[in-house]
Order: C-alpha cells, then structure tokens, then sequence
C-alpha cells in the first residue's frame, strides 16, 4: 500500500510537470508571430478589413491600407513571404531620402560609379566608372527606370560599401515593424533569403510617402532624360499614366519573383497603397493593382476634421499679461470611414473656458475626439498659440506706466 501511493505520487507530480511545462514549449515555437510594437495601430475597427480574397486576385500576396492610418482595408497573405525583385528600392530610396533630410547629401552631390556598381546587370542605366552623377539624377534613374547600377553607387557613397548598407536597410525595416523582411542586397536582384511580403512593402512604402512627400516629385515623371538627352527615362510603373491619381510608387520583376508593385495613388483626400506580389505577368500585376485601388475608393472615404493650428476657441487667461490665448489644434487630423457613414461622425471638445497663467507656446490645453457608432476613430490635442506671462508687480507697473505714457503722448 505504502508502494503504491509513492508511485501514483510520483504520477501524479509528472503530470502536473507536463501541464506545467507543455504552454513553455508552444510559445517557443518558430511559428508564432510576434508583433513589433511599432506597427501602425488602427484607426478603425479591424472588422472593416477584407481578407476573403472577394477581388479574386491571382497574385501570390497582396494587401491594401490606408496611407495616413496604416488601416489594413484588405488582405490577401499580406505575411507571406516572397521575393520583392526591384520594389527593395522603396527601402533604398528612403535612406537615401533621409539622408536628404539630415544634411548628408542634397540633391546636387555628385556620386561617383565604381566597377562594381556598373556590373550589378539587369535594369541599368550602362553608368561608367569614369563619370558622375548628381543624387537628382540617380534618384531619377532609380524612381523611373529602375536602375540597379544608380542604386547600388548610391548605396556605396551612403554606407561605404553595398554590405554596410544592407544592414542599415535591415536597421531600418526592424524599427518600422517590418517582422516578415530580410534583405540581402539594396537592388532587389534575386538571392536565396532575400524575401519581405505585401505588408511589410506596405509600411516601407508610407513611411516613404508621408515623411518624405517630396519622393513623388520622382515617382510621378512618366517620361524624362539624362546626359543632357542622350539618356531617355520611360516609368517601368504604367499606372502613371493610366490611373487616376497615382503618385508612384515602385515595380520590381524577375523570373524567379515573378511581377511585383507597390502602387500609391489619392483621390478627395484619400491616399491608398496597393502591394501586389508574384504576380504571373505584368498586364495581371497592374490588372490586380487596380482592383485593389478601385475597392479603396470606391469603398472608403477620407473625412478631414481640421487642421493643424487651426482656432478651436479663444479662451480667457487668468492672472496673464494678456487676457486671451487661442486654443488650436496640435495636428492635422481626420478619419477614415466607409462611404455614408460620413453623418454619423460625432465630435467633442474636451477643453475649458478659462486657462490659469503663466501659459507657454504648445502647452496642452484640451482635446478634440471624433466617434463613430461609440469608437472613438480619430483624436488630437488642443494646444496654445503663444505664450503669455503670469502677471507680477513689475509688469503691472511697467503695465501702468505704458498707459499712462499713452495718454500724456
């Protein structure tokens, strides 16, 4: 008896170690998706997304969001893994338009062209070793035609070689979310292991559009020259020229990635991106583009509530130096919502009358929050224009003496 209760003991505590045990051993698995925190949240219920494949669409992965939100409106194997062909380029060219902005370059530095720029192959545009290009010329190269030699010589000039560039692409694509990208060189041509998917192109691609909105001054040109026109551009992106209100963005095909495009375009206020990956042929590639595009619009509306610095209300300072500041908006801001819902919108101002000095430029005074069925779809701070002093025996006497100074004048 003594025996047998030490074995079902013994049993007894396996089992608990099991039960214990086995959730460790799931969560460890290479399967589980873990999210970074800086994906782009919803500024809409996700029940809004469509990931029925209703488009019937051919391609491989696609996915359709809101430019301003990053809002997923449909998805079809966004997370898949796939070769991105020359649509890699929308990582390059946005280091290399941050390097714009921080003063690195600026669009009239000349960028030489080494050996091994000239013999990447493939889209180019035949640069010699004995020649220079200025970054607006080889954004224009890049952004119109492609060109892998354009690319890889900027890259070069950037990070000192193609490989320390590849990791400040792979920097980049972990701090935007991008959990599904691996890059293994700057121009896309195919590499075991050098793979992305519809989604993560689409945080690339905003990123690009919204803090860098001068690029499609580049990504728009259907037809340009360089070499003083011995060199003609066509876009390798036909929705340019065929769709209503394309701003870019980027094409990219092999024979091994097949037909591939990240394509931005607005309409009313709204912007969209459109990523189609592994497409069987081109004609299907910009086919499926469009579809996507066109449920978007046809689907969704833009409503701008206001914009930054915009006057909510003037409110009454107590003990200021001045006896009013304007209370306005801290940012742009507007919501995404389906067509005819556009009544049901509600705002509420969360600010009070009054406002206790000393008041500083940017100080947080209220907010502003727009609902829609009981959701809350859209928010900003309501902030002061100026800054006003709090009243002191000094400025009350200096205050005095200026009024009286006017009356005697």
């Amino acid at each position: 008896m003594f025996m047998n209760r030490k074995f079902i003991a013994k049993v007894v505590l396996l089992v608990f170690m099991i039960s214990f045990l086995f959730p460790v051993f799931s969560l460890a698995s290479e399967d589980v998706y873990v999210w970074s925190s800086d994906v782009v949240t919803s500024s809409v219920s996700a029940n809004t997304t469509d990931n029925s494949n209703s488009l019937n669409l051919e391609c491989s992965g696609a996915v359709l969001i809101e430019q301003n939100s990053g809002k997923v409106l449909y998805d079809h194997n966004m997370h898949e893994k796939l070769r991105p062909a020359s649509v890699t380029k929308v990582m390059t060219i946005l280091l290399i338009m941050e390097a714009l902005d921080n003063g690195r370059i600026t669009l009239d530095t000349k960028i030489p062209c080494s050996q091994n720029a000239t013999s990447m192959g493939g889209s180019q545009i035949w640069l010699d070793p004995r020649e220079t290009l200025s970054v607006n010329e080889m954004l224009k190269a890049i952004c119109v035609v492609s060109a892998n030699d354009c690319t890889v010589a900027m890259a070069e000039y950037l990070a000192g070689s193609e490989e320390a560039f590849v990791i400040q692409m792979n920097d980049k694509a972990k701090a935007l979310g991008m959990n599904d990208t691996t890059f293994k060189n700057c121009h896309g041509i195919d590499e075991d292991g050098h793979v992305t998917s519809a989604y993560d192109i689409s945080l690339m691609s905003r990123e690009l559009l919204v803090n860098h909105p001068t690029i499609t001054n580049y990504t728009t040109i259907w037809m340009d020259s360089l070499r003083d026109g011995k060199s003609s551009l066509v876009n390798t992106n036909k929705l340019i020229r065929n769709y209503k209100g394309a701003t870019g963005l980027k094409t990219g095909s092999t024979s091994v990635a097949l037909y591939n495009l990240s394509a931005s375009a607005t309409r009313d206020g709204l912007s969209l991106i459109a990523v189609v990956l592994k497409a069987p042929n081109t004609k299907v590639r910009f086919a499926e583009a469009t579809k996507l595009l066109d449920y978007g619009f046809n689907t969704y509306s833009y409503s701008e509530f206001g914009k930054k610095d915009d006057v909510v209300k003037s409110l009454t300072v107590n003990k200021g130096t001045i006896k009013n500041v304007n209370a306005i908006l801290g940012d742009s801001t507007g919501a995404l919502v389906k067509k005819g819902e556009e009544k049901n919108l509600v705002q509420n101002v969360d600010l009070q009358d009054t406002v206790q000095a000393p008041v500083t430029r940017g100080q947080v005074l209220g907010e502003v929050t727009y609902s829609l069925d009981g959701e809350v779809v859209g928010r900003t701070s309501i902030i002061a224009e100026t800054d006003i002093p709090k009243v002191t025996l000094w400025s009350m006497v200096g205050h005095l003496f200026q009024t009286w100074y006017q009356l005697i004048r």
